[in-house]
């Protein structure tokens, strides 16, 4: 079975690893939404999404493969809940946390029998098994972002 996830996985962990070792703790306090995230806010927003992701694939594997319930418009009452406990974290504790759990979840998604990835696959979450998807929407914006400033 072709697995495409997993290299674009790879890809953006690699990214994602490398914008962390890089990125300095000035940055990481910059306010990129007006809603009050920070660019460690949304590293930590990323490890939250993972880590999420890591529990359903906990419960697929053991073959409950009940879909996830919170998709669609929940998903932005989450992410604005949230920002408050990311604030009150050390944005390096989220920078560091966001690559630890990219590489778990990468791990885990790796390693799934192809009978899982195609009952997975059946339920029909796009991010289900491509997390790459969403590492790249964000530093992107990130990486925009930081352009943008140093042009200021």
């Amino acid at each position: 079975m072709e697995k495409p996830w997993i290299a674009k996985n790879k890809e953006w962990r690699e990214k994602l690893q490398k914008f962390v070792s890089k990125v300095t703790d000035k940055e990481l306090n910059l306010v990129i939404y007006k809603e009050g995230w920070t660019i460690a806010v949304m590293l930590g927003h990323l490890a939250f999404w993972d880590e999420r992701r890591i529990e359903l694939l906990k419960l697929w594997q053991r073959n409950d493969f009940t879909a996830s319930g919170i998709e669609g418009t929940n998903m932005h009452i989450i992410n604005n809940a949230l920002v408050p406990l990311f604030l009150s974290a050390s944005p390096r504790k989220l920078a560091e946390l966001a690559v630890d759990t990219a590489q778990r979840v990468d791990k885990i998604i790796e390693e799934l029998t192809d009978d899982v990835v195609k009952k997975i696959k059946a339920l029909k979450e796009p991010t289900a098994l491509d997390r790459g998807h969403h590492r790249q929407m964000h530093l992107d914006e990130i990486e925009a972002f930081l352009k943008t400033k140093g042009k200021k």
